[in-house]
Formats: C-alpha cells, structure tokens, sequence
C-alpha cells in the first residue's frame, strides 16, 4: 500500500487515484533562460523516480511537466544579450535536454510550454473574472485573495499574518497587498499578446494551473515541486484553480527538500551555486562522475530532507556503484562447474525485493530501497565465492537490473571502474607479486600488526590495486 506525504493534509496519507490504475501527476518545469543547476536535476529526479515507482506498481502515468517560457528573467536575458525571447528559450530547454538526457531523466508525457496555451490562460482568467474573484486595473489583472477563505491551506500561513508581512510594498492599484496578478499590461520591447484586457502576457501562477488543467483535467492526483514552491507558487495556484472551477484542485502536493553547500541553501546570492554542467568537469577526476553517479548520490537521502551536496558524495556514491558493477561482472564471467552450487538464491531475492518495494512504498524512501540492493549485494557475493549455476547467476542479474530500474540504475553492461585496466602501466606489480602481498597483510592481520597491514593495503593503493575484504575472511583484488 503507497503512502505518500501530503502537503496539503501535513501527514502520510494513502495514495488512491482518482481512477484506479490511472495516476495523472503535473510538476513544475524550469524557467528557461539559463542552464540547469544542481537543484534542478534534484526536482526532475525524484519526479521520475516517482514515476518510475508507480508504472512499476502497475500504473500508467500521465506525467506533464511545463516549461516556463515567459517571464521576467526571460525578458531580461534577452534584452541583455539583443536578442528574441525565443532565441533564448530555444538555447535553455535544448540544453535542459541534455543536461537531462545525461542523468537518464525520461521526458514527461506532455511538456508544454506556456507561450502555446495563451487561449487556455485568458479563459481561466476571464472565468475568475466573472465570478468576481479577479478584477482589472489599467489593462493588469488581479486574483483578490480575499474572495478564496482557505488561502494559506497549503503553506499553512494565516491570511491575516501574510497580509500584515506584506503592507510594507503596497501597490496603490491593488484592493488587497496580497492580491496577485493574473494578466499583465504590455510594456515596451516585452512579447505579449491580445486580450479582453488589452495586450498583455500571463502572470507566472496562472501559466501552471491553465497548462495543468488543459492536459488534466480540472481536479487531478499529483501535483510536485520543489519546496521553495509551495508559497508563494502553489498557494495561488489552488486560490485561482479552485476559485474558478468551485472544485479540488490537485489531491496530493508532494515537494521535494533544498540542495545546500555546507549546510547552507545553494543559491547565486551565496556563491555556491554551480551548474549540472560543472558537476561533470569540475574537477580533475571528473570522468568518473557519470550521470549514473550523480544520480546514485541524489538518490541516498530522502527526497523531502535537505541535500548537503560535496565532492566527497560524489566520491563515495563512484566508489558504491564501482561495488555493484564489479559483482554483475563477476556474474556473467564466474562459471561454476566444480564443487557444490546453489541453484536457487530466490530466499535473498524476494526477500529483498519485499523489502524494496515495502521502501518504495513508504513515501518513496530510495535511501532505504538503496540499502536493501547494498544487503543483497553484499549477499549475492558471498554466494558466488561458494558457487551460482549459469541459472541462478542470471536471476540475479536480473532482480538487481529489475530494481535498479525503479530508480534509473544498473542498466549499463559497460562501466568505468575506478582504475581502468588500460591505465596501469606496464611496470605495475604482476598477479602473483599482489596475491604475495595479499598473503603477507593477511598473515599480519592475524598476528595483530595492523600497522605492516595498512603499509601493504597503502602500497597497493599507489600501484593502483583495491582490496575488498569479505565476510568469509577472503580477500579480493582489482586493479
């Protein structure tokens, strides 16, 4: 049974769509006037991970995800390079594209764009406007906050404590300071469009409700986004959604937690703040950072919680992919034809894909769906130093590539270890010079001499070799 938490409601509620194997989910999408950063690929990755959990449950999904390619920004930009708001549009949702492409996120159902539903906002404003919800001043529209009683349900602010924060900008043109526009009057050298109002361009909020409502429907499951959206964003989205249709707008708001820098909210402002680009050449072991890695790292704390983003995630999340592609390796290479063999390892399989999937279902905690694969990784290896068949060795390669799925994992046959056979040189120690040394730190681990043991494991490191020491009192090596 998939609980998630519900924003709106402030707890884990049971997830039930509104049509039994129907989920339609709607999530914000970036402005596109620059390249994505790190809390972007954050947003888009817990959305198709969520995806990703409930077509694996057996739904199918209707995913739309916007792009936003009409604001203030994009104005901005373009003016500040002289050139169309188009031309800058079309450069950032390639690049998000790319940048996307390269981290496996899936494309959304549907992505619209707000410029091509310029029919769909002007209705939903008119109808706001005819219920006396909205009112124009000087060719801009404004939503009277006033008319819709639960404003704040969703932040969980009181109207009169927002309206108090808020008299310190008061603009004259409005009833209310926490009236929001709908409809903007055209300015000079900004795109803009015919209306009831005169010309003019969409307010950022009604975009949203007008793209989500188009593709489905006026009352819908999911609605997604990151935290930092919930108000003022989302707050007016239900205001205005509701307002005009008299019905639940979205059933369930699920928001994803802030990536940080050493604790502290990444953000230009600070200086912190780098692109998913940098990610991948910034530094000189960049090459091993892959999307997979980026992804494996995202997906270790729980999408609600803060992200305190390093080098050293990065680091560690390599180093635990490294473990699990060097297992699939052994299990299509290491043949068993001698000796005992278990057949069937399906105990500790289906243990761990219960396991998985009870995870999963708990608000979508991939922290813990991780562990169960790093148990059953830990497993399967001691299973293949006592012998798989060709069989069993399959089956798990599969429940691992079947998981790894949910998550957008292990789906690759060729991977970049840490130290790459064509790296070492020819001068490197020979197989039996490292199972010499290897013999000789095990016999000082049990004579106690921790310190030769370290010295040995430190002179293989430098000539490039790793050592995995398993439960069994076995040692492995790689180059």
């Amino acid at each position: 049974m998939l609980t998630v938490f519900n924003t709106l409601t402030g707890r884990k509620d049971v997830f039930d769509p509104l049509t039994p194997g129907l989920v339609r989910m709607y999530v914000c999408g970036v402005t596109v006037y620059d390249y994505c950063h790190v809390g972007h690929a954050r947003s888009a990755l817990v959305f198709d991970v969520i995806r990703r959990h409930l077509e694996f449950s057996g739904c199918r999904v209707e995913f739309v995800k916007n792009f936003t390619d009409v604001d203030d920004k994009i104005i901005k930009r373009a003016n500040e390079q002289n050139v169309s708001c188009d031309t800058i549009t079309a450069k950032y949702i390639q690049a998000y594209y790319e940048d996307m492409g390269k981290l496996g996120i899936r494309q959304a159902s549907v992505e619209p764009k707000a410029t091509e539903h310029m029919a769909d906002i002007i209705t939903l404003v008119e109808a706001l406007v005819q219920k006396g919800m909205a009112y124009e001043v000087a060719g801009d529209v404004y939503f009277q906050v006033e008319k819709y009683p639960a404003y704040g349900r969703l932040s969980k602010r009181k109207a009169e404590d927002l309206l108090a924060g808020a008299r310190v900008e008061v603009d004259e043109r409005k009833r209310n300071p926490m009236d929001f526009a709908l409809w903007k009057s055209s300015k000079p050298g900004e795109p803009s469009w015919e209306s009831p109002w005169g010309r003019g361009r969409p307010g950022w909020h009604i975009e949203c409700s007008a793209m989500s409502m188009r593709h489905l429907g006026e009352t819908f499951d999911i609605h997604g986004g990151g935290m930092d959206l919930i108000f003022p964003h989302h707050e007016n989205e239900i205001a205005q959604s509701c307002g005009a249709t008299g019905k639940e707008f979205a059933r369930y708001w699920i928001h994803n937690g802030f990536v940080q820098i050493n604790q502290e909210k990444m953000s230009k402002s600070l200086g912190n703040f780098f692109t998913i680009r940098e990610i991948f050449k910034k530094s000189e072991w960049s090459q091993e950072i892959t999307g997979e890695v980026l992804r494996y790292f995202l997906l270790t704390t729980h999408y609600r919680s803060p992200l305190d983003f390093s080098d050293q995630g990065l680091r560690e999340a390599k180093s635990a992919l490294d473990g699990f592609y060097g297992l699939f390796t052994r299990l299509r290479e290491t043949a068993q034809t001698e000796g005992p063999v278990n057949e069937h390892p399906t105990t500790a399989l289906e243990r761990t894909r219960v396991a998985f999937e009870r995870a999963m279902d708990d608000d979508f905690n991939t922290p813990a769906a991780v562990a169960e694969l790093q148990g059953l990784r830990s497993e399967v290896n001691t299973l293949v130093e006592t012998g798989l068949s060709t069989h069993a060795r399959e089956q798990a390669r599969r429940t691992f590539r079947l998981l790894g799925s949910v998550m957008g994992l292990f789906q690759l046959e060729e991977w970049r270890f840490h130290v790459d056979l064509s790296d070492v040189g020819i001068n490197g120690p020979t197989d039996e010079e490292i199972k010499r040394l290897i013999a000789e730190r095990n016999e000082a681990r049990k004579q106690r001499d921790f310190a030769r043991a370290d010295e040995i494991r430190k002179t293989l490191a430098e000539e490039g070799i790793t050592l995995e020491d398993r439960p069994d009192g076995t040692t492995r090596w790689k180059r």
